[in-house]
């Protein structure tokens, strides 16, 4: 019989602590707040990544807001396939209002290229990413990030919304794994 060796990962360092991810999301929410003053907006929260961005990003809010969230897939095994798959669809009609998409991290940006073209085919008013974390240099499908948070290396990382088998995502910080 072939065994085989169970590899355990753990976290090794601290990439961003929680203080700079909360000065980050309060610069980004103010940049957002003055943009849409008076106007409203409809936020998108990729899942389930992205959820704790949207929350902390939620109470720092002070605009006329509706949050909604969609799960997509995009990775079947680990290859992207370049094409989107809703798992969780919008509730709300998007047509002619201003779109925010918040996703935890933009990385190849095949994803979130396909999710951007399937909704300006909705007619929104506008349409606008916020990404918390970018990867440098590893891009195949540029987009547009209208606001990021941190933009970091290729080292797999955990928490603030990543995981790894579904483990480490409530970590407030953003950690490497190794």
């Amino acid at each position: 019989m072939l065994l085989q060796k169970r590899v355990i990962l753990k976290i090794s360092k601290t990439l961003i602590s929680q203080k700079e991810i909360e000065n980050k999301i309060a610069e980004i929410a103010d940049l957002i707040n003055s943009k849409y003053k008076g106007e409203e907006l409809v936020v998108v929260g990729i899942l389930k990544g992205a959820f704790i961005v949207v929350s902390d990003l939620a109470k720092q809010l002070d605009i006329d807001v509706t949050f909604d969230f969609m799960s997509i897939k995009s990775y079947y095994g680990s290859e992207s396939s370049g094409q989107i798959k809703i798992v969780k669809d919008l509730e709300y009609d998007i047509s002619n209002k201003n779109v925010l998409i918040v996703e935890d991290i933009y990385d190849t940006g095949l994803t979130l290229s396909n999710l951007k073209k399937l909704l300006e085919s909705r007619n929104p008013k506008t349409i606008e990413i916020f990404c918390m974390f970018v990867k440098k240099g590893v891009s195949k499908d540029p987009t547009e990030i209208d606001y990021s948070g941190f933009e970091i290396g290729s080292d797999f990382v955990v928490g603030y919304g990543l995981d790894y088998n579904g483990k480490y995502r409530e970590l407030p910080y953003l950690a490497v794994l190794s």
